[in-house]
Protein backbone atom coordinates (compact mmCIF):
# COMPACT_ATOMS: atom_id res chain seq x y z
CA UNK A 1 0.00 0.00 0.00
CA UNK A 2 0.98 3.65 -0.34
CA UNK A 3 0.28 6.09 2.47
CA UNK A 4 1.55 9.08 4.40
CA UNK A 5 2.80 8.37 7.91
CA UNK A 6 3.73 10.64 10.81
CA UNK A 7 6.72 10.24 13.11
CA UNK A 8 5.60 9.70 16.71
CA UNK A 9 8.98 9.31 18.41
CA UNK A 10 12.72 9.11 17.77
CA UNK A 11 15.24 7.43 20.08
CA UNK A 12 18.99 6.91 19.83
CA UNK A 13 19.54 3.18 20.39
CA UNK A 14 23.25 2.86 19.61
CA UNK A 15 26.18 4.68 18.02
CA UNK A 16 24.73 6.62 15.06
CA UNK A 17 21.66 4.39 15.27
CA UNK A 18 18.08 5.58 15.72
CA UNK A 19 14.73 3.90 16.27
CA UNK A 20 12.07 5.90 14.47
CA UNK A 21 8.43 5.14 15.29
CA UNK A 22 5.47 6.05 13.10
CA UNK A 23 1.73 5.97 13.42
CA UNK A 24 0.19 3.02 11.59
CA UNK A 25 -2.09 4.09 8.72
CA UNK A 26 -5.47 2.44 8.28
CA UNK A 27 -5.19 -0.84 6.41
CA UNK A 28 -1.44 -1.29 6.96
CA UNK A 29 -0.23 -4.55 8.48
CA UNK A 30 3.18 -6.22 8.40
CA UNK A 31 5.12 -8.97 10.15
CA UNK A 32 8.52 -8.55 11.83
CA UNK A 33 11.17 -9.21 9.22
CA UNK A 34 9.31 -7.43 6.43
CA UNK A 35 10.46 -4.06 5.15
CA UNK A 36 8.95 -0.80 3.92
CA UNK A 37 10.02 2.07 1.71
CA UNK A 38 10.06 5.46 3.42
CA UNK A 39 10.49 8.68 1.51
CA UNK A 40 10.48 12.44 1.63
CA UNK A 41 11.07 15.42 -0.67
CA UNK A 42 14.47 17.09 -0.56
CA UNK A 43 15.23 20.11 -2.74
CA UNK A 44 12.24 19.31 -4.93
CA UNK A 45 13.26 15.67 -5.45
CA UNK A 46 11.58 12.61 -3.93
CA UNK A 47 14.10 10.44 -2.11
CA UNK A 48 13.32 7.08 -0.50
CA UNK A 49 15.05 4.15 1.18
CA UNK A 50 14.07 0.67 2.35
CA UNK A 51 14.01 -0.18 6.06
CA UNK A 52 13.18 -3.42 7.86
CA UNK A 53 10.66 -3.28 10.68
CA UNK A 54 12.10 -3.45 14.19
CA UNK A 55 8.75 -3.57 16.01
CA UNK A 56 7.08 -6.90 16.83
CA UNK A 57 3.73 -5.71 15.46
CA UNK A 58 2.28 -2.79 13.53
CA UNK A 59 -0.62 -2.31 15.92
CA UNK A 60 -1.18 1.45 16.40
CA UNK A 61 2.48 2.26 15.61
CA UNK A 62 5.46 0.64 13.91
CA UNK A 63 9.20 1.15 14.14
CA UNK A 64 12.25 1.02 11.91
CA UNK A 65 15.87 1.17 13.02
CA UNK A 66 18.20 3.39 11.02
CA UNK A 67 21.98 3.16 11.17
CA UNK A 68 23.90 6.07 9.69
CA UNK A 69 27.58 6.05 8.72
CA UNK A 70 28.79 9.65 9.25
CA UNK A 71 31.53 9.13 6.65
CA UNK A 72 28.99 8.26 3.97
CA UNK A 73 25.96 10.25 5.10
CA UNK A 74 24.09 12.09 2.37
CA UNK A 75 21.15 14.47 2.40
CA UNK A 76 18.62 11.76 3.23
CA UNK A 77 20.70 10.56 6.19
CA UNK A 78 21.04 14.14 7.41
CA UNK A 79 17.25 14.46 7.17
CA UNK A 80 16.77 11.32 9.29
CA UNK A 81 19.29 12.44 11.92
CA UNK A 82 17.30 15.63 12.41
CA UNK A 83 13.84 14.09 12.16
CA UNK A 84 11.35 15.02 14.87
CA UNK A 85 7.89 13.85 15.99
CA UNK A 86 5.24 15.27 13.69
CA UNK A 87 7.33 14.88 10.52
CA UNK A 88 5.42 13.25 7.67
CA UNK A 89 6.92 10.74 5.24
CA UNK A 90 5.65 8.59 2.43
CA UNK A 91 5.23 4.86 3.03
CA UNK A 92 5.08 1.97 0.57
CA UNK A 93 4.90 -1.72 1.42
CA UNK A 94 5.24 -4.01 3.18
CA UNK A 95 7.69 -6.07 1.12
CA UNK A 96 9.51 -9.35 1.64
CA UNK A 97 8.57 -12.91 2.50
CA UNK A 98 11.52 -13.73 4.80
CA UNK A 99 9.60 -12.89 7.95
CA UNK A 100 8.21 -14.36 11.16
CA UNK A 101 5.27 -16.64 10.47
CA UNK A 102 4.28 -18.12 13.81
CA UNK A 103 7.29 -20.40 14.30
CA UNK A 104 7.31 -21.95 17.78
CA UNK A 105 11.02 -21.28 18.17
CA UNK A 106 13.05 -18.68 16.31
CA UNK A 107 16.81 -18.44 15.91
CA UNK A 108 17.82 -15.10 14.43
CA UNK A 109 21.34 -14.46 13.15
CA UNK A 110 21.94 -10.74 12.74
CA UNK A 111 24.85 -8.74 11.41
CA UNK A 112 24.97 -4.96 11.83
CA UNK A 113 21.57 -3.49 10.89
CA UNK A 114 20.05 -6.96 11.10
CA UNK A 115 19.58 -6.28 14.81
CA UNK A 116 16.30 -4.48 14.06
CA UNK A 117 14.43 -7.48 12.70
CA UNK A 118 16.24 -9.73 15.20
CA UNK A 119 14.82 -8.04 18.29
CA UNK A 120 11.42 -7.69 16.63
CA UNK A 121 11.15 -11.36 15.70
CA UNK A 122 12.43 -12.58 19.06
CA UNK A 123 10.00 -10.36 20.97
CA UNK A 124 7.07 -11.40 18.79
CA UNK A 125 7.88 -15.09 19.22
CA UNK A 126 7.93 -14.68 23.01
CA UNK A 127 4.69 -12.71 22.98
CA UNK A 128 3.12 -15.54 20.98
CA UNK A 129 4.23 -18.11 23.55
CA UNK A 130 7.34 -19.36 21.75
CA UNK A 131 11.06 -19.33 22.47
CA UNK A 132 13.96 -17.54 20.82
CA UNK A 133 17.70 -17.23 20.40
CA UNK A 134 19.60 -14.30 18.88
CA UNK A 135 23.17 -14.30 17.57
CA UNK A 136 24.22 -10.71 16.85
CA UNK A 137 27.58 -9.67 15.41
CA UNK A 138 28.63 -6.01 15.41
CA UNK A 139 31.55 -4.00 16.74
CA UNK A 140 29.15 -1.27 17.93
CA UNK A 141 25.99 -3.06 19.11
CA UNK A 142 22.64 -1.28 19.08
CA UNK A 143 19.33 -1.88 20.88
CA UNK A 144 21.08 -2.79 24.14
CA UNK A 145 17.98 -2.12 26.22
CA UNK A 146 15.79 -4.40 24.14
CA UNK A 147 18.46 -7.11 24.02
CA UNK A 148 18.74 -7.01 27.82
CA UNK A 149 14.96 -7.25 28.13
CA UNK A 150 14.92 -10.28 25.84
CA UNK A 151 17.66 -11.95 27.88
CA UNK A 152 15.63 -11.32 31.04
CA UNK A 153 12.72 -13.13 29.38
CA UNK A 154 14.83 -16.21 28.74
CA UNK A 155 16.12 -15.58 25.23
CA UNK A 156 19.55 -17.05 24.49
CA UNK A 157 21.70 -14.09 23.40
CA UNK A 158 25.15 -14.25 21.82
CA UNK A 159 26.84 -10.87 21.22
CA UNK A 160 29.91 -11.11 18.99
CA UNK A 161 32.45 -8.52 17.93
CA UNK A 162 32.46 -7.66 14.24
CA UNK A 163 34.59 -10.24 12.46
CA UNK A 164 34.17 -12.88 15.18
CA UNK A 165 33.39 -16.45 14.19
CA UNK A 166 29.76 -17.49 14.39
CA UNK A 167 30.23 -21.24 14.51
CA UNK A 168 30.12 -21.89 18.27
CA UNK A 169 27.32 -19.39 18.91
CA UNK A 170 25.13 -20.80 16.14
CA UNK A 171 25.78 -24.36 17.30
CA UNK A 172 24.59 -23.38 20.79
CA UNK A 173 21.51 -21.55 19.50
CA UNK A 174 20.25 -24.19 17.04
CA UNK A 175 18.23 -27.12 18.38
CA UNK A 176 17.12 -28.41 14.94
CA UNK A 177 13.79 -29.33 16.54
CA UNK A 178 10.55 -29.42 14.56
CA UNK A 179 9.00 -25.98 14.28
CA UNK A 180 12.28 -24.11 14.71
CA UNK A 181 12.67 -21.26 12.23
CA UNK A 182 16.09 -19.87 11.36
CA UNK A 183 16.43 -16.30 10.12
CA UNK A 184 19.46 -14.43 8.75
CA UNK A 185 19.62 -10.65 8.30
CA UNK A 186 22.72 -8.75 7.23
CA UNK A 187 25.10 -7.80 4.46
CA UNK A 188 26.81 -10.21 2.03
CA UNK A 189 29.79 -11.18 4.17
CA UNK A 190 27.69 -11.82 7.24
CA UNK A 191 25.12 -13.86 5.30
CA UNK A 192 27.88 -16.08 3.89
CA UNK A 193 29.38 -16.60 7.36
CA UNK A 194 25.96 -17.30 8.87
CA UNK A 195 25.04 -19.88 6.24
CA UNK A 196 28.37 -21.63 6.73
CA UNK A 197 27.84 -21.65 10.51
CA UNK A 198 24.34 -23.12 10.11
CA UNK A 199 25.72 -25.92 7.96
CA UNK A 200 28.59 -26.57 10.41
CA UNK A 201 26.03 -26.87 13.22
CA UNK A 202 24.11 -29.54 11.31
CA UNK A 203 21.36 -27.22 10.12
CA UNK A 204 20.11 -26.57 6.60
CA UNK A 205 21.08 -23.10 5.35
CA UNK A 206 18.76 -23.52 2.35
CA UNK A 207 15.81 -23.76 4.74
CA UNK A 208 16.70 -20.51 6.54
CA UNK A 209 14.82 -17.30 5.82
CA UNK A 210 17.53 -14.96 4.57
CA UNK A 211 17.34 -11.23 3.88
CA UNK A 212 20.58 -10.02 2.30
CA UNK A 213 21.03 -6.23 2.57
CA UNK A 214 23.57 -6.25 -0.26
Amino acid sequence: MDATVTVTSVAEVGPDTYAIRFDTPAGFSAEPGQFVRLGTELDGETVSRFYTLSSPTTRDTFEVTVGIDPAEAGDFSAFLVGIEPGTEMSLAGPYGDQHYDGEGRVVVLAGGPGVGPAVAIAQRALDDGGTAAVVYRDDAPAHGTRIAALRDRGVTIHLLDDGAALTDAVADALTRADGEGVFVYGFDDFVADAEAAIAAAGGDPDAAKVENFG
